[in-house]
């Protein structure tokens, strides 16, 4: 049975990942594969859990390294049952947010050693990485001011801009050093503009995928 495929879907707040995974999903299930799209944390009824306990404000105050650990906790979770058993049977998986988030919201954001990280990932999924990661990149001030309007923020939605400008930075970076995983998408762009760029990327790796 021919192996699924992995994409991810990246970015700082409010820059559209749900929609835009949606008009990728669309392509692809025209195209006759079975798709699944989930997200992190969470993506199964415990990672669920843990990703209510990371994104909650709360009196019990978290550090960086717990909620590192929690993640990747929601995230051995979600590979072992859900991510890597639909790959290995032929589905394509969508994934809102994978271990790039971790390297640029608990790296560079939380300040946490890019090492540490890293070997965290490679403990839970090892060679396990997305065929393909759309970073759908906007300027802190666009995604926040989008974000706010969704309704009450969570916790990490109130972090000041300085901390999403070292996420944003910390994305290109990765897109950068690894251009043949990362397509970067401008976000600030209306919401067909980006879709219709998501679409073409779409049929990109479509039409490569079957060579």
């Amino acid at each position: 049975m021919e192996r699924g495929r992995f994409i991810t879907f990246e970015g700082i707040e409010g820059v559209g990942k749900s929609t835009n995974m949606q008009a990728f999903a669309s392509a692809v299930e025209a195209a006759g594969h079975t798709i699944l799209c989930t997200r992190e944390p969470g993506g199964t009824p415990q990672a669920e859990r843990i990703r209510q306990i990371v994104s909650a404000h709360s009196d019990e105050p978290m550090s960086d390294i717990a909620e590192l650990l929690l993640i990747f906790a929601a995230r051995s979770l979600h590979v072992d049952n859900v991510i890597r058993p639909a790959i290995e049977s032929g589905t394509w998986v969508l994934c809102d947010r994978f271990t790039d988030s971790s390297r640029a919201y608990q790296g560079a954001g939380r300040g946490i050693a890019m090492q540490q990280v890293d070997e965290l990932a490679n403990w839970v999924h090892s060679d396990l990485w997305p065929d393909l990661t759309i970073l759908l990149d906007a300027p802190v001030e666009v995604g926040m001011s989008r974000a706010n309007q969704r309704g009450e923020p969570d916790r990490f939605e109130i972090e000041k801009s300085e901390f999403f400008a070292r996420v944003r930075t910390c994305y290109l970076d990765l897109a950068a050093r690894e251009p043949q995983r990362f397509q970067v998408v401008d976000a600030s762009r209306s919401l067909a503009e980006v879709t219709a760029h998501v679409e073409r990327i779409a049929a990109r790796f479509l039409s490569d995928s079957l060579l």
